[in-house]
């Protein structure tokens, strides 16, 4: 099985991170190592996958808080696991919840707060980002936790780069032309560096942000992607928690 750390979180032994690929298990298309119930995959393969992705990070999908995610606004605050209903952001002081983001080609944003011992896990596609979930997610934590933004360690997973996201003249007015880049009269849209910017503008220092340099769409033997693959496309899960240490 084939996990994607981050380097910065692993400095940070009461953290537990991880975010799957389509490797694992040996499983093959076309869904291969998939852990999405909603793409056509059979159950007691997604369950086992889920399982075995949990185990590998030292959890059991008891463990875990899942959200059905609606390209939303919408914050859970955790402090139990299963299903908390629709969202797109959660965040827990919690030990031993794994808060779960399921992904294609959208943004994932994981925090953790150093000094409050906070998380938090964010799916942000265009959607998600044009309605500023990360900003919303970043002012909860200030206004409930105190938390500061030099405290704030944050990875940002892999994602559809902006060279392969061509998006249509209804979504791109939405952003600001920096986000935009236009090759034959297409216009591509870069989803990773308006979060990054939200992290900035709320003083996140640079060298507390991680950005996976993965491209799903690109990586075609390691991730999924659904603007690559369509309707046979798999999800990949990331998962962050705070352990007892």
């Amino acid at each position: 099985m084939q996990i994607i750390k981050s380097n910065l979180f692993l400095k940070y032994p009461e953290i537990i991170f991880g975010f799957s690929t389509k490797i694992g298990l040996d499983r093959q298309g076309p869904f291969f190592f998939n852990l999405s119930f909603n793409v056509g995959d059979n159950p007691q393969i997604v369950q086992e996958n889920r399982e075995k992705f949990f185990d590998s990070l030292g959890l059991k999908s008891s463990q875990i808080a899942f959200q059905k995610q609606i390209h939303s606004d919408v914050i859970k605050f955790v402090d139990k696991t299963g299903s908390v209903g629709e969202s797109d952001a959660l965040i827990t002081n919690k030990t031993n919840i794994g808060l779960a983001i399921s992904v294609a080609d959208c943004t994932s944003i994981f925090i953790y707060d150093k000094e409050n011992k906070i998380i938090a896990a964010v799916h942000s596609g265009w959607r998600g980002t044009v309605k500023k979930i990360l900003k919303k997610v970043l002012s909860n934590l200030s206004f409930h936790y105190k938390s500061k933004p030099e405290n704030l360690i944050v990875f940002i997973g892999p994602s559809i780069s902006q060279k392969n996201y061509e998006v249509g003249k209804d979504v791109a007015v939405l952003f600001d032309q920096k986000y935009l880049t236009v090759e034959n009269q297409r216009l591509y849209l870069d989803v990773t560096s308006v979060n990054k910017d939200f992290l900035l503008d709320f003083g996140v220092p640079e060298e507390n942000i991680e950005i996976s340099n993965l491209c799903t769409y690109e990586e075609k033997e390691l991730l999924h992607s659904f603007r690559r693959d369509k309707d046979k496309s798999g999800r990949m899960i990331g998962i962050i928690a705070l352990k007892d240490i």
